[in-house]
């Protein structure tokens, strides 16, 4: 007989309790599960709820499953539901009537809002470790190619000269803000919900900020009905983890056309690429596609989780039984992404040259040619115009600013002179951008050192 069932005069269909079965996915809070209820028990005692002995064996006892569990020694049943019933049933079986009175004072619905905010706590704690070891990946290659010049872009298109360290310092900041935003939403986790009953917390009297220090909660929630029915933080991560995903999803889409033979900005190792079955000489960036793939996968989970939660009154309801595989799916897929990422981007090849080759295409020091001309005098509106004109002029023959004679250069502007030559190199173009944030060498270096003081401060 099911723990709820005296009120029931029928047995539950066989389809019926499948269908109403979430052992097969809830079953990995079994930890946080027991956590949770051996520090109820505890509280329990401690308050006179039940003896302080009864509490104690349930504590032990409980501690006894746990290991059981790690020790593949447990089979959890779709009979008894949910990951609360089957370890309740199973202390049950061990220590009788005494097992039956862990479940007072509280219910499923406050007992699976503890469950999930223990796991994601966790979580949150593992993808941000992951994360930063990531951004040290970074720091490693922005600080090997301070000097690497490449093509920066917008549309596509190429825009100015940058540098690979610059590049590569921008998806520093991305992740640095996705651990912000980690940081936040275990801020809002970490608020504890048992005690909180069906909806209408209980007549005994327990000791919620004991509960609270022993499961390490920085506070208890203050309402009842929103303690068992606020799922705002998995929303809230399930959001951050979409982001962060689409940042990787960002990078990959990069390193994908840089793979190509036609940029050659990089080679991917062969520990990180695949082959074809039937074309002998292709190296596949698989890694790189499957998580631009698998970022679809991540939003779809953000979206149903969202579209669970839109429509139910307070307070609990059986819909938010589905927020559950949503945010493990997306929990997953990131923590499979993270890690082979890092390794893809630490043993892929950076081809310097080519990157340098590709700078000096496409005119990216146009805009350094108008800054030249602004510097001597002339409005930046004409100048921008002069530059124009003579990108046409060099498009129609053929041949790029640096090959300009000096003849040429007068006959656009007679301002003009032999100082233009190093006004519009490449070097110049990228070094001279030296403010806060460009990507002159020095201050890249300014940014790299502001990031390793806020990878310290997270140590």
């Amino acid at each position: 007989m099911k723990l709820w069932g005296g009120r029931f005069a029928k047995s539950t269909d066989s389809e019926v309790n499948d269908f109403n079965s979430s052992i097969r996915f809830d079953g990995r809070m079994y930890a946080q599960d027991i956590r949770g209820s051996i520090a109820h028990a505890t509280m329990l005692g401690k308050v006179g709820v039940i003896s302080e002995e009864d509490s104690k064996l349930i504590v032990k006892t409980l501690g006894e499953i746990l290991e059981d569990i790690e020790n593949g020694k447990v089979e959890f049943t779709e009979d008894a539901e949910d990951i609360h019933m089957n370890i309740e049933t199973i202390l049950i079986s061990r220590i009788g009537d005494t097992g039956k009175r862990l479940h007072t004072g509280r219910s499923r619905n406050d007992q699976v809002a503890l469950d999930i905010r223990m796991y994601i706590k966790d979580e949150i704690i593992a993808i941000k470790d992951m994360l930063i070891t990531l951004e040290s990946t970074l720091l490693g290659i922005a600080e090997s190619n301070l000097d690497t010049i490449m093509p920066g872009y917008t549309h596509l298109q190429k825009a100015q000269p940058i540098t690979l360290a610059h590049h590569t310092m921008a998806y520093f900041e991305m992740f640095k803000r996705d651990i912000s935003r980690l940081d936040d939403c275990y801020k809002r986790t970490n608020v504890m919900p048992l005690g909180s009953g069906a909806l209408a917390g209980t007549t005994y009297p327990l000791d919620r900020q004991l509960v609270c220090e022993l499961l390490d909660f920085d506070s208890v929630t203050l309402n009842s009905l929103d303690g068992v029915s606020d799922r705002d933080f998995v929303i809230e991560l399930a959001s951050a983890l979409s982001i962060c995903i689409m940042h990787l999803s960002r990078y990959c889409e990069e390193l994908i056309l840089w793979n190509t033979n036609e940029f050659q900005f990089i080679e991917m190792d062969d520990s990180c690429s695949t082959g074809s079955s039937i074309m002998p000489q292709k190296k596949n960036p698989d890694v790189a596609e499957l998580i631009r793939g698998k970022t679809g996968r991540v939003f779809g989970d953000l979206i149903s989780i969202l579209t669970v939660m839109k429509g139910i009154p307070l307070a609990y309801n059986k819909d938010m039984q589905e927020d559950k595989e949503g945010i493990f799916d997306a929990i997953d897929t990131l923590k499979l992404c993270i890690p082979v990422f890092n390794k893809m981007i630490a043993t892929m090849k950076i081809n310097k040259d080519n990157m340098r080759q590709g700078a000096s295409g496409g005119f990216t020091n146009a805009t350094d040619a108008a800054d030249y001309l602004v510097k001597k005098g002339m409005p930046f509106r004409q100048a921008h115009e002069v530059i124009g004109k003579m990108v046409l002029y060099a498009i129609q023959n053929s041949k790029s600013l640096e090959e300009f004679t000096m003849d040429e250069f007068k006959a656009c502007s007679d301002i003009i002179e032999d100082d233009i030559y190093d006004a519009i190199s490449m070097e110049t173009c990228v070094n001279e951008r030296k403010i806060i944030g460009a990507p002159a060498p020095e201050a890249v270096m300014y940014s790299i050192g502001k990031a390793k003081e806020f990878l310290e401060s997270l140590k």
